[in-house]
């Protein structure tokens, strides 16, 4: 699609560009098509006189600093709605495999520890007809709750506004985030990551949640307090995490949160569909396609870039 419109540079190593290169390649782009591994900041822009459009594969943007670009007339594409479902249906299974220890149970059956019939085996929580905290309404919170009304689950949210249609159709709650933490047994974050959320489920977060609570992260990793997280695995504040996305990202391999037992840590695999992707590869090409034609992009996080 995009070497049909110009000339690609394609970093066609499969790891993330090192920064140096990054910068170097930059100076004569007039689009940038990038991950959310790719930091989008003044000195980039800076190195990038004729930049013209950014397009990053997520829907998030936190690794893009959307004011600097709006103050260079640059619009920044982004890939909200196709990634939706898969990530909601990533979201019940985490939750699922940390709250029944499908983690604990795999290791048990492999490790040769399976023997006789114990009625205490691995006993976990219970999903179906609990209550379920939405941290974050918006599309893939929304299909989140959604999924959780065939668990016969109770729905509570938060969020900066109320989500009437949401209420009216699911019978959703809202609650600030104290309220939503003391009721809920699974807490699931969809929120983004900006200064307003960062560690948003902090030590005091933690302590708030019920002692048998899961808690499932499939947003972006600073929204929870790694090391406090950890303490509460550890000292059963909480009872178990699912986790998609971590602080830092990867984790190293000595981290306390991949020998916790309790804590199912997948390597961001929230979008990661044969489908979705595709969609989100193709999405990501049309917002650069657009940009370089200078029409308005298909899904644009600066809006304001259009006056």
């Amino acid at each position: 699609m995009l070497r049909n419109v110009g000339d690609v540079d394609l970093w066609e190593i499969d790891n993330v560009i090192p920064r140096p290169d990054l910068l170097d390649r930059v100076v004569t782009a007039d689009a940038l098509y990038c991950m959310l591994t790719e930091q989008v900041d003044s000195v980039l822009l800076q190195a990038a006189p004729r930049l013209r459009v950014v397009s990053n594969m997520a829907v998030g943007v936190d690794n893009i600093d959307l004011l600097a670009c709006t103050s260079r007339q640059i619009p920044v594409g982004h890939t909200p709605g196709v990634l939706t479902e898969a990530t909601a249906d990533l979201a019940m299974a985490l939750l699922l495999a940390a709250a029944r220890r499908l983690g604990e149970g795999i290791d048990y059956a492999r490790s040769g520890q399976w023997g006789e019939f114990r009625p205490d085996l691995l006993l976990g929580r219970e999903v179906h007809s609990s209550v379920i905290g939405i941290v974050g309404m918006g599309r893939i919170g929304s299909a989140v709750a959604r999924r959780a009304t065939g668990f016969g689950m109770s729905i509570r949210y938060t969020g900066p506004s109320a989500k009437p249609a949401i209420e009216h159709e699911l019978g959703a709650v809202r609650r600030d985030l104290a309220g939503l933490l003391t009721e809920s047994d699974h807490v699931v974050l969809t929120a983004p990551l900006n200064p307003a959320t960062y560690h948003l489920i902090d030590e005091r977060a933690l302590t708030l949640m019920k002692p048998n609570a899961t808690l499932v992260n499939v947003a972006r990793g600073p929204l929870v307090d790694t090391d406090a997280l950890v303490v509460a695995l550890e000292t059963g504040a909480i009872a178990a995490a699912g986790l998609d996305v971590t602080d830092p990202e990867p984790l190293p391999i000595d981290h306390p949160l991949l020998d916790a037992p309790n804590c199912v840590v997948i390597p961001h695999l929230g979008s990661a569909s044969v489908k979705t992707r595709e969609e989100m590869a193709e999405l990501a090409a049309r917002n650069v396609i657009r940009g370089l034609a200078g029409e308005p992009l298909e899904a644009c996080a600066n809006p304001r870039v259009y006056g």
